[in-house]
């Protein structure tokens, strides 16, 4: 098995030290985030903080009880190899919280730890005073995000919500650069339920009014047509339209992400890597190399299939006037629902960290990648493909 080999563990050690890649590592700038909302990767709260701290319903529904965490930044991080004696389990990507020391200026800096990391109940007394991990309602909460591949704000509000927390919405806001690219794409996918089922012939103003509302966290009289025709209940209404926005933003994402996913897919075929002449190593690329691209068309297709059943029960309501499937959709398909984020948040991770990462390598006079450092990012895409899909071929090489 490539995963325990001497060789394959001597030579992730020394590509700590002697790779160009890692020697050359970034200091990321904390200060960065100041600009950034939530994201597939970054939940700030901080920036929460600053914006709703007197809004009532951020007041009265927190996300966490701890002040200094309900103005963290929490992030999904792949761990550096200098940082993997943490998680003895052999975890590559985790969760990471940074408790800033000013949310209002994040250069100044801030204490960090790693959910679940060695040593994780001690550092939480110290850092927050919990005594009782199993009761407390925090801890609980860290659980919960932390057993998620991504923290885009559909899968996070929705799998909080099963677990019992309900915070305020401004937590699960599209991020301004987002909402305003999926207003268009909302705009197209609508514009046939405003042609025919709300009846307003060809307009294609109409659909992106519906289409704001429906990305809104606000819901309006609008919408009160489109509540009748559904027959749901207020509350029902809010919770589908918030099931409808999360389908939107998954279908915009999985369109969004083809082209890195071309990218990624090439890349495992065609990528010429340089250095070692361990036989291991060499074995584990080549059948790596087809594994994870095929797990990687696996899910593309798994989620495509999931969104041929929205389209499906769209298609009823919009173009043939029968409302009841998209109904029965909105009301019991949370299950697709956290299944289609998953899956998105994977293909998301795994794309995003071949671009940064062959980004890296573009620049003039930088050096390929060495087996080793390949093999490594190989190991971590497998990880998440296949742990997160409760199926890990990794285990089952002896």
């Amino acid at each position: 098995m490539i995963g325990t080999s001497l060789a394959f563990t001597d030579g992730l050690n020394r590509a700590a030290t002697d790779s160009d890649f890692t020697s050359t590592r970034e200091v990321r700038n904390l200060a960065n985030l100041n600009r950034t909302w939530s994201s597939c990767r970054v939940l700030n709260l901080a920036k929460i903080y600053t914006v709703y701290k007197d809004n009532e319903d951020y007041l009265a529904k927190p996300l966490f009880e701890h002040s200094a965490l309900n103005r963290a930044l929490i992030l999904k991080h792949t761990l550096r190899l200098d940082e993997r004696d943490l998680f003895p389990g052999g975890r590559r990507t985790v969760t990471k919280v940074i408790l800033p020391y000013d949310p209002y200026d994040l250069r100044l800096g801030g204490r960090s730890f790693f959910v679940r990391q060695t040593q994780y109940e001690p550092m939480m007394r110290t850092y927050l005073g919990i005594e009782d991990m199993g009761k407390n309602r925090d801890a609980k909460i860290l659980r919960c995000i932390d057993e998620l591949p991504s923290l885009d704000p559909f899968l996070l509000r929705e799998h909080l919500d099963k677990a019992g927390c309900n915070p305020s919405g401004v937590y699960f806001q599209i991020s301004p650069q987002d909402l305003k690219a999926m207003t268009a794409f909302t705009a197209r996918e609508i514009e046939n339920l405003v042609n025919v089922a709300l009846g307003q012939g060809k307009n294609s103003k109409g659909a992106t009014r519906l289409g704001n509302k429906i990305l809104s966290d606000n819901l309006s009289k609008t919408l009160a047509p489109l509540q009748m025709t559904l027959q749901m209940s207020d509350e029902e209404f809010q919770e589908g339209i918030m099931c409808w926005r999360g389908f939107l933003y998954y279908k915009w994402c999985h369109v969004e992400l083809q082209s890195g996913l071309r990218d990624v897919l090439g890349g495992l075929g065609s990528y010429r890597t340089s250095g070692s002449y361990d036989e291991s190593l060499r074995g584990y690329l080549k059948k790596a190399r087809p594994r994870i691209a095929k797990a990687v068309v696996e899910i593309i297709n798994d989620a495509r299939d999931t969104l041929d059943h929205y389209d499906q029960v769209y298609h009823a309501l919009a173009v043939r006037r029968d409302p009841e499937p998209f109904r029965q959709f909105l009301l019991f398909g949370s299950e697709l629902f956290l299944e289609l984020g998953h899956k998105i948040g994977i293909l998301n991770h795994i794309s995003s960290f071949w671009k940064y990462r062959m980004a890296r390598l573009n620049r003039k006079g930088a050096k390929p990648l060495q087996d080793i450092e390949f093999a490594d990012m190989l190991v971590d895409f497998e990880a998440s493909l296949f742990n997160n899909l409760k199926k890990d071929p990794m285990r089952q090489r002896a």
